[in-house]
């Protein structure tokens, strides 16, 4: 089997799960290499894996894959790095935001739209962890009764916000145990046993929504390849650890009911129905966290529309949000003979 030189751009929350999952995956490395912004040696799980400084694009020659790894809304090293790397050789796969909605650049779920691949100039896209979470059932549904309509409304993880939300949430978490004030340094108000309804900054193009919502929107449609599907949503931080769930409303052009829609996900790739009220199933955060699957419930009908469906997905949002899905398609490049 032919191997693969790869690197990658941070080595945070994103990072770190870039190396694990390339090792867990099997991925046929020949070489793995970080760049950050000082030299050392990293130990992950007691493998070391060797940092250096990336100098500009000539750092990238001799790559077949860089891997840009940041949380989400990280901004900056793709635009500063990424289009060097792709014309050195390498082609780069951006967990970043600044460039999915270039029509340069192919957004990618390789369960959903491999083909758009086909189109790579050495630059694809991650989409946002939301919106990968999201749209693996959805998409499924889509091609069966085409959707007309989302309503969504998240309740996304701190490590989301990376490394450093994760330690502010248990911080809080103590202080609140001993008494004592919870500083807020990552987010403008404490998280621990609250809820922060504003991700990201607010959107210049849709007034009164954030960054994180406009977002949905504009990947859902480019991913589904359909400009006139309707996307209205709310991203809310909660003290939750890793993992990100979504209520999901859905208006399709088509009938479906709720026992077709089980049928059909119990049947797609990268999905697990989890819907059994009498028995209290139904996903959730820890249960998702640290699998490849996106989780699956609540599934019922909406009787406010004619034809509407509301469910409820948890996602690992470092995982399939995130390093899992950035391997994934280089996976199927790989497959597709396209690197």
């Amino acid at each position: 089997m032919k191997k693969y030189n790869v690197c990658m751009v941070g080595i945070g929350a994103v990072g770190t799960e870039i190396v694990r999952l390339l090792r867990k995956r099997q991925f046929p490395v020949e070489k793995l290499t970080a760049f950050a912004t000082r030299e050392r040696t990293e130990m992950i799980d007691g493998e070391p894996l060797e940092v250096k400084v990336a100098a500009g694009p000539e750092s990238f020659k001799g790559y077949d894959f860089a891997f840009f790894a940041g949380t989400e809304g990280a901004k900056g090293a793709s635009k500063t790095l990424g289009w060097g790397a792709a014309e050195a050789g390498c082609c780069v796969i951006d967990n970043g935001d600044d460039f999915r909605m270039d029509p340069r650049v192919p957004l990618c779920i390789p369960e959903i739209n491999p083909d758009a691949l086909k189109a790579h100039q050495n630059f694809v896209a991650n989409p946002n962890c939301s919106t990968a979470i999201g749209l693996m059932p959805l998409y499924a549904l889509h091609r069966e009764a085409k959707i007309k309509r989302i309503v969504c409304c998240t309740y996304q993880a701190v490590s989301g916000s990376g490394s450093a939300a994760i330690r502010e949430l248990e911080e809080q978490t103590r202080a609140w145990a001993e008494g004592k004030p919870a500083v807020a340094e990552v987010y403008p108000v404490p998280i621990a046993f609250n809820v922060i309804a504003q991700i990201g900054s607010e959107a210049k193009d849709l007034p009164g929504y954030t960054s994180e919502e406009a977002k949905l929107g504009r990947e859902t449609r480019k991913i589904l390849g359909d400009d006139s599907i309707q996307v209205v949503s709310t991203c809310v931080r909660v003290p939750v650890f890793n993992g990100h769930s979504e209520a999901l409303h859905v208006e399709f052009h088509n009938p479906i009911t709720p026992e077709r829609a089980r049928e059909i996900l119990a049947q797609s790739e990268g999905c697990t129905v989890v819907d059994d009220l009498s028995k209290g199933e139904f996903p959730t955060p820890i249960d998702c966290s640290g699998k490849y699957d996106v989780l699956v419930g609540r599934i019922r009908r909406d009787p406010s529309v004619e034809n509407g469906l509301s469910l409820f997905v948890a996602g690992d949002n470092i995982w399939k949000g995130a390093a899992q899905n950035a391997i994934q398609i280089a996976e199927k490049m790989i497959e597709m003979g396209l690197k």
